[in-house]
């Protein structure tokens, strides 16, 4: 009778929960502030409008991620930015770029009025004489090497944390002790 309570209430026990985390990124893209929005299982939040708002919460803009779950803003204020979307059955990514990386990328200082536009771009002493296309093509190849890896990465931090570690060594410690249980209750009774 107590096995078949025992086997029950293993039966019973719950199954870890199959969750995904929101995924949310933001990184200078040139001239534009570039992001990622989806889900740490790799599904890429698709065609969603993303909110952009100043510190003080007033919207400085809108846009929306393409098929990929990719999206690109261009600011216009050196201000902090924060992303807000709504993924849909209660998930929200919201993720805030600093002011002064938005004011390296204005190529102004924070908090002020952006700077003006220099009259052109003088080629670097140690780089060579990469023009600004050159070093646009560069980047732009650069970034999509780059956005396989940080989904890939992501995915493994989700798949890999140290809460699920930390539970694999527990489910084998009780067995372990289940096992010790059963070997000594045989051992008294024989």
């Amino acid at each position: 009778m107590r096995r078949l309570l025992l086997i029950a209430a293993l039966a019973c026990a719950p199954l870890p929960a199959a969750a995904h985390k929101v995924i949310a990124g933001v990184f200078p893209s040139g001239e534009a502030i570039e992001g990622e929005l989806g889900f740490s299982n790799g599904d890429m939040a698709a065609d969603t409008e993303v909110v952009v708002t100043g510190p003080d919460g007033t919207e400085l803009g809108r846009t929306r991620t393409d098929a990929d779950g990719f999206f690109t803003y261009v600011p216009t204020a050196p201000v902090a930015h924060s992303f807000h979307a709504n993924l849909g059955a209660g998930h929200v990514a919201e993720v805030t770029m600093p002011a002064e990386d938005v004011a390296r990328i204005l190529g102004a200082a924070p908090a002020a009025a952006p700077a003006p536009a220099a009259p052109g771009e003088a080629p670097s002493p140690a780089g060579g004489a990469l023009g600004a296309a050159e070093k646009q093509a560069i980047a732009e190849a650069v970034r999509d090497e780059v956005r396989p890896l940080r989904r890939e990465i992501a995915a493994y931090r989700e798949h890999n944390d140290l809460q699920s570690i930390l539970g694999g060594i527990g489910y084998i410690v009780g067995l372990f002790g289940l096992g010790f249980y059963l070997a000594a209750r045989r051992k008294l009774a024989g």
